[in-house]
């Protein structure tokens, strides 16, 4: 196939994915929120659903070892976990059960994830290096300025209108389907497809060993994710007592909710896209995280000022939109960047992975400092966290080897 089609093709499976995906994005940044408030989620089913979204990464990890070398997959893994990710959506306006819900989650967020390595692998093997940054940031501001645009509209409905987000549910994942037509429309080189023969027996331990091997062969890759595990921690040990925060102590309705999460952060994710991606290119991966991770660190601070004006939250989710259109660009792009030449996919794999383990016990360990501290503590303790990451990225940013750059 001509090299200009492939790589439009390419490019426009991308970024209509990427739109078509974010209003269902939207409504679904909402769903804690909506178990607290609406379905009257006990505190356990609160910890259960903050704790299965990362976790659920460590299954992740089987979904991407099934591209593995084998591109001829790539497309067939997309399009097989979009479908199975949203139709549980479906049966939202019936089933009435805070347990289905995070199921749901669980699901779609286990797939999510899973797809990471596939994508990354199709830009890699369709796109020159120059243009695949570009791709990336370019689809992440698009799903951002449009999920945040869109609560504005719905988000004063499900104040007036309680259940209404019953209907949202299928509609945006509908809408998200209709993405299938344009990556059923990727070309795959059959020059490029390796046939490798497939095992006879797939070892649930194979894709640990496979990134264990990895890790201790790319030493400049473990420090990587040793920084972003970090990083990643403290954030996810904020987790739980963000909802606590919010509809305890400072009593917000879902309009607000919509403003600060969906609007501020998309605003702040979508101004800052471009530079990061311009910044990437003249500064290491290390130092770039590093200066993700103190952006981490500022939105605890600026989000408890919250308690004397709610405009310090509409700072805080304008900082934390910065800081995740950097932390984004920088994970989805390891696994390219550290593999070079090399298959992408158990690079990026094992970022996934990653997310899961720090899964098992961040968002737990935020729940203990709740309960034993307050939210205020566990905020700040995870900022703490954000900060210990930064600076050891910053002490090892000359591991970052020249091969890998």
């Amino acid at each position: 196939m001509d090299t200009t089609l492939r790589i439009r093709k390419t490019e426009q499976a991308y970024l209509w994915t990427s739109a078509l995906k974010a209003p269902f994005w939207a409504i679904y940044c909402l769903l804690i929120f909506i178990l607290c408030k609406d379905l009257h989620a006990t505190s356990f089913q609160i910890a259960v659903f903050i704790a299965l979204k990362p976790v659920v990464s460590i299954f992740s990890i089987y979904w991407s070892n099934w591209v593995h070398q084998r591109p001829d997959r790539l497309r067939t893994n997309l399009i097989a976990a979009g479908c199975l990710s949203y139709l549980p959506f479906f049966f939202f306006p019936v089933i009435n059960s805070p347990w289905f819900v995070i199921g749901a989650a669980a699901l779609y967020m286990m797939l999510k994830r899973g797809i990471i390595p596939a994508w990354m692998e199709i830009l890699k093997l369709n796109l020159p290096e120059e243009k695949r940054k570009k791709i990336v940031s370019s689809g992440n501001s698009i799903s951002y300025i449009t999920g945040a645009l869109l609560p504005l509209a719905f988000a004063p409905l499900m104040d007036v209108q309680p259940g209404i987000w019953r209907l949202f549910f299928p509609f945006a994942a509908l809408l998200s389907l209709a993405g299938v037509y344009f990556q059923w429309r990727i070309p795959i080189d059959a020059a490029m497809i390796e046939k490798v023969k497939k095992p006879l027996n797939h070892h649930l331990l194979k894709p640990w060993k496979e990134a264990w091997a990895l890790c201790r062969s790319r030493k400049d890759f473990m420090t990587f994710q040793l920084g972003f595990m970090l990083g990643g921690g403290g954030l996810m040990v904020m987790q739980p007592a963000i909802p606590i925060f919010f509809v305890d102590s400072l009593h917000l309705s879902y309009t607000a909710l919509a403003i600060a999460i969906a609007f501020c952060k998309g605003v702040g994710f979508a101004i800052t896209s471009r530079i990061w991606t311009r910044f990437m290119d003249k500064v290491n991966i290390y130092r770039l995280c590093g200066i993700v991770t103190i952006f981490a660190a500022l939105f605890p601070v600026f989000l408890l000022f919250g308690i004397q004006s709610l405009t310090w939250v509409f700072v805080a989710y304008l900082l934390y939109g910065v800081m995740q259109a950097g932390s984004e660009l920088t994970w989805h792009m390891s696994g390219p960047i550290f593999a070079k030449e090399e298959d992408s996919t158990p690079y990026s794999s094992v970022s996934v992975m990653a997310v899961g383990i720090r899964g098992l016990f961040a968002p737990f360990l935020g729940s203990i400092l709740c309960s034993s501290l307050g939210s205020s503590s566990a905020l700040l303790i995870g900022g703490g966290l954000c900060i210990m990451a930064t600076l050891y990225l910053t002490q090892k940013q000359n591991a970052f080897t020249s091969e890998t750059t």
